[in-house]
């Protein structure tokens, strides 16, 4: 039975990653902080299923320790500090986290079980201000957060460990992947979760930023089976994960209205744009700037054609079905 280690087991990615593998066999380990009041956040279905396993990542002997009682390997490195915005509040806890972070883990892999295979995901925010379009494995970096930054160190740093002493340690340069899963802080699940409480009567208005902001949207699903794929190649390498299409922030909000019902009316321009449901003449949507980034990053659009070549991976969640299924679920919530 091949076994896995997954940190961030307790996110929206570790606990679809965590189905996957469950699913194929594997035994799996997740590693989860020690606190006064445990939870295992979206892994809650999965208590009795996986061993779950006390560490943090800005704890090396913990990491040690947790290579030790998983015998792993494979090892999917998910956790992170992930919410961009809180990156410039937080910016040291970011790199400790995100880059310091990875930095240990793969020293525990090294000193423990250097032969696992390691996966680091990394992001398409790493490409921040684009030197290109779509965006590629080649193409060069960018990033325009402190969490850009950090994870573009690990990126780096697992390259380094690959070529340095031939570990076998990939990464994923995955773009903006959402579910029903996501973090409320998480503007598509924000959306998402105050669309429905809207249309139900318990919210009066959904404040957001920059409505320009064009990302490429997949399912969380379809982006786990790749990282587990990038582990099964006879060589390690690192590939963008992206759909290939690009949407807005303002298309997200119309079609996630349009699930539950609502035909979004537009008022106005800049910052003072508002969105109004034409039946009840109410204001639905409006632009906040307190929600805009100090350093904005306008346009994601990736490339997947490696990925689709070399690994044979596809995507099977449609933008539109992914929207779909995010209000749905959140209506379902608000009853």
């Amino acid at each position: 039975m091949k076994k896995a280690l997954i940190t961030g087991i307790t996110g929206q990615d570790g606990s679809y990653l965590a189905d996957l593998l469950l699913q194929k066999g594997y035994e799996v380990f997740g590693l989860v902080r020690r606190k006064s009041e445990l939870s295992y956040g979206n892994a809650n279905h999965l208590v009795g299923k996986v061993t779950f396993v006390d560490g943090d990542m800005t704890d090396p002997a913990s990491l040690v320790r947790a290579m030790q009682q998983s015998d792993a390997g494979e090892v999917y490195n998910l956790a992170a500090q992930s919410f961009v915005a809180a990156s410039w509040a937080q910016p040291i806890y970011t790199g400790q986290c995100d880059a310091l972070g990875c930095t240990n883990m793969l020293e525990a892999i090294r000193c423990v079980k250097p032969s696992a295979r390691f996966y680091q995901a990394s992001t398409s925010e790493m490409f921040g201000l684009v030197q290109e379009i779509p965006q590629r494995e080649t193409t060069p970096f960018y990033p325009r957060s402190p969490y850009g930054v950090a994870k573009l160190y690990a990126h780096w740093l697992t390259k380094n460990y690959r070529e340095s002493f031939g570990m076998y340690a990939c990464s994923g340069i995955l773009f903006n992947h959402e579910s029903e899963r996501r973090g409320l802080e998480f503007v598509t699940r924000k959306i998402t979760h105050s669309v429905a409480r809207i249309k139900k009567g318990k919210l009066d208005c959904l404040e957001l930023g920059n409505l320009d902001a064009k990302r490429d949207w997949g399912h969380s699903e379809d982006y786990v089976n790749a990282m587990w794929l990038m582990l099964q190649q006879a060589e390690a390498d690192d590939y963008v994960i992206a759909t290939g299409q690009t949407h807005t922030v303002r298309e997200f909000v119309e079609r996630a209205f349009g699930a539950a019902g609502i035909t979004l009316t537009w008022r106005d321009s800049g910052v003072d744009e508002t969105a109004v449901d034409p039946k009840s003449g109410q204001i639905v949507v409006k632009v906040n700037p307190k929600f805009f980034r100090p350093a904005e990053v306008e346009l994601l659009l990736g490339c997947p054609e490696k990925a689709e070549r070399a690994l044979g991976w596809k995507r099977n969640v449609s933008f539109e079905q992914l929207v779909e299924r995010m209000v749905n679920h959140d209506l379902a919530l608000s009853k």
